[in-house]
């Protein structure tokens, strides 16, 4: 049965995320082992800002739930624009959707990138779960480290097309580990590796927002000329603080995300 709903499009989303990020679950165990409830506070997806595929395009299923625009962030370095989308329903992951500004990149970039867009089918443009539908098109290694040359973000779009780039626990509702710091050493202890980016701890109390993420885990990907082993998706932690009139913080930090960003380059 075609997925139409949300609930069973979040399920799909995560189911997808733990299989090419099996790091993710075992993270997801070693709390709930610590008697953690998990709650997601947000997923992440990336794009290009072109008409077919853009923020619009990806944002439409969760509209059509009752999301609602919650804010916008522009990243000058890398070239990005995003948006969050929230929901009344506080059980329910806030959305942040990124887009890869391509008419800030090269011609090259542009005739690559609109080439495999052109071989998306209007079923899978139209479908609800377009955002989960994976990579909809060919991509060869050379076109891949094509990208890579100007944009990491731009090639990691390229080779894992629509999926959730990671999730999020939400540490206000965890029981013991409530500062993000500790929350660090366990995951270290665990043989979980952090990024480091801009310190391991982005943000702070005074923005309202904390966050940490593990490195992107590295899984072999099949191109139409051979396999290669290339960073996948991470998981990330977020604490969030009251505003001065008492509710929680619900937007992101841009310098912030600029660095858990980070959490998929290349050599890390």
């Amino acid at each position: 049965m075609p997925i139409q709903t949300l609930p069973a499009l979040l399920d799909k989303m995560w189911n997808d995320y733990v299989e090419i990020n099996p790091l993710a679950q075992k993270i997801y165990d070693l709390f709930t082992k610590e008697g953690e409830l998990i709650l997601n506070d947000h997923i992440a997806l990336r794009t290009f800002n072109h008409p077919r595929v853009n923020i619009d395009v990806l944002s439409r299923p969760f509209l059509a739930a009752g999301y609602t625009y919650g804010g916008d962030y522009h990243f000058t370095d890398k070239k990005l624009y995003a948006k969050h989308f929230e929901h009344s329903d506080t059980n329910l992951p806030t959305i942040f959707i990124s887009e890869l500004k391509l008419e800030e990149f090269s011609s090259s970039l542009n005739q690559l990138v609109n080439r495999l867009i052109d071989e998306i089918s209007p079923e899978k443009e139209l479908a609800y779960d377009f955002v989960a539908i994976g990579r909809p098109w060919n991509l060869s290694i050379q076109d891949y480290n094509e990208l890579m040359r100007e944009s990491d973000y731009a090639a990691w779009v390229a080779a894992f097309g629509y999926r959730p780039n990671h999730f999020t626990i939400l540490i206000n509702a965890l029981n013991k580990f409530t500062d993000i710091k500790d929350l660090n050493t366990f995951l270290k202890a665990n043989g979980f590796k952090l990024n480091a980016s801009g310190g391991e701890v982005k943000g702070s109390k005074e923005v309202f927002l904390e966050q940490s993420s593990t490195l992107a885990n590295t899984i072999e990907v099949d191109f139409t000329d051979g396999k290669l082993n290339i960073p996948a998706c991470y998981f990330e932690f977020a604490k969030r603080y009251p505003l001065p009139n008492g509710k929680l913080y619900k937007g992101f930090v841009a310098n912030s995300a600029d660095k858990i960003f980070e959490s998929t380059k290349q050599g890390q």
